[in-house]
């Protein structure tokens, strides 16, 4: 049986925020098809929190830039503002309202009840079945046996999130362990292994988000036409990296503004790919310059022209203590022991000790699948532009139905 703790020690919460993939579709059995005809319904609600889905994406996105300079970013906005919102339901006060804003919610614009409505939404219309494009999230809640948690955060955690609500022995933390990332292997299709490397003696309970997308380009680049080239890290590094090429029709334009080329590609389904490569020197420029209405502008104002397209073939992947980086975007009261949970259980004084996102991308010829495919199309006889991706360069994909950015990344290294 558990014991009420004094209240200046606090049990510990895990938070395992947004674990994600993109990755080659060969590697899991294909969804079956589904009868989408009932689920393709306008969901509006999501929607309404697309602005500040894409203002928390840029405000994370800044702080771990402003980190590092040289390392390889790649995270879900998503998935990290869903985890913290399923959370926030069990917090009170100045815990919640900090979450909140650092999440870039006004709430003197925007109710409560209506974020956690429209997260339901957005939920509902990105896991809705679509055989093109394969996108999951998932949300699993860990609880100490016989922790009793207050009914109306189970309840609204299972309403507005889908969570489900699973016990275990944080006692024997091995087994806690254990059953942590099975449940993460499993929702990520095996590309997520042993997340969880160690959990604090004190720790009653775990919450868990997922996503997991594979998609295919909508045009995608021959095998064969894939070549080693030089990727320029920086003026002193260059590696070797397989570098795919495609003559073809691209939505490609240089946007003065950002002084760079602003590469669109659409994934088969309702994705759509940005990648942004910043001219010489122009990184950090491009970096503080990017808004939210420019990526509006970009997928609104879509032209396309023929360009000879040359873009590396890689995999990276993000690993974040999310407590140090969101901190600096002001949520701090959560983590410490003036924390507000008594929303999760009023059994003893929760806080939340770790917070742990980690996140996959794999890009090649077909998009996030490995298999061979020729695509013709008709090219003017103009002379096209060479647009090279050989330097570091920023990737943004977005869900075009809901307006929502699921993935953020900028790529210094293609190699590590």
């Amino acid at each position: 049986m558990l014991r009420t703790m004094p209240s200046s020690t606090s049990w510990g919460l895990l938070l395992l925020a947004g674990l994600c993939c993109l990755v080659p579709s060969l590697l899991a059995e294909d969804a079956q098809e589904t009868d989408t005809s009932k689920h393709n319904q306008e969901l509006p609600d999501g929607h309404k929190i697309a602005p500040n889905l894409a203002n928390f994406a840029l405000s994370l996105y800044r702080e771990l830039a402003h980190e590092s300079n040289t390392t390889n970013i790649f995270f879900s906005p998503v998935s990290i503002s869903t985890a913290f919102a399923m959370l926030s339901l069990g917090t009170k006060g100045s815990t919640q309202t900090q979450i909140l804003k650092g999440l870039e919610f006004n709430i003197t614009e925007i109710k409560e009840a209506e974020i956690h409505d429209s997260f339901q939404h957005l939920l509902q219309s990105l896991n809705r079945p679509d055989n093109k494009l394969q996108l999951t999230t998932g949300n699993g809640l860990f609880i100490q046996n016989g922790l009793k948690l207050v009914e109306k955060f189970l309840e609204e955690v299972k309403n507005h999130y889908h969570s489900e609500a699973i016990s275990v022995n944080f006692v024997d933390s091995e087994e806690a362990k254990k059953v942590i990332n099975s449940y993460v292997e499993k929702g990520t299709q095996g590309k997520i292994v042993d997340l969880v490397k160690d959990l604090d003696k004190d720790t009653v309970f775990a919450l868990v988000n997922y996503i997991f997308f594979k998609g295919k380009w909508e045009k995608p680049f021959d095998a064969e036409e894939t070549k080693e080239a030089d990727f320029h890290v920086d003026k002193s590094t260059t590696v070797k990296v397989p570098m795919m090429n495609r003559l073809g029709m691209f939505d490609v334009h240089h946007c003065s503004t950002l002084a760079s080329w602003v590469l669109l590609m659409d994934y088969q389904g309702n994705a759509t790919a940005i990648f942004i490569l910043p001219d010489d020197g122009q990184m950090q420029h491009m970096e503080q310059t990017l808004t939210k209405e420019l990526i509006s502008k970009f997928l609104s104002n879509r032209h396309t022209r023929s360009a000879n397209l040359h873009f590396p073939k890689l995999s990276i992947s993000g690993t974040y203590d999310l407590k140090a980086v969101l901190s600096r975007l002001g949520i701090t009261q959560v983590f410490s022991n003036e924390a507000d949970l008594t929303g999760v259980t009023e059994d003893a004084p929760l806080k939340l000790n770790k917070a742990v996102h980690k996140a996959v991308l794999t890009l090649d010829e077909r998009g996030t699948e490995a298999a061979g495919a020729t695509f013709l199309e008709a090219i003017p006889m103009s002379v096209p532009p060479e647009v090279t991706f050989n330097r570091p360069f920023t990737i943004i994909i977005y869900d075009r139905h809901t307006q929502s950015p699921l993935f953020v990344g900028r790529v210094v290294n293609p190699t590590q």
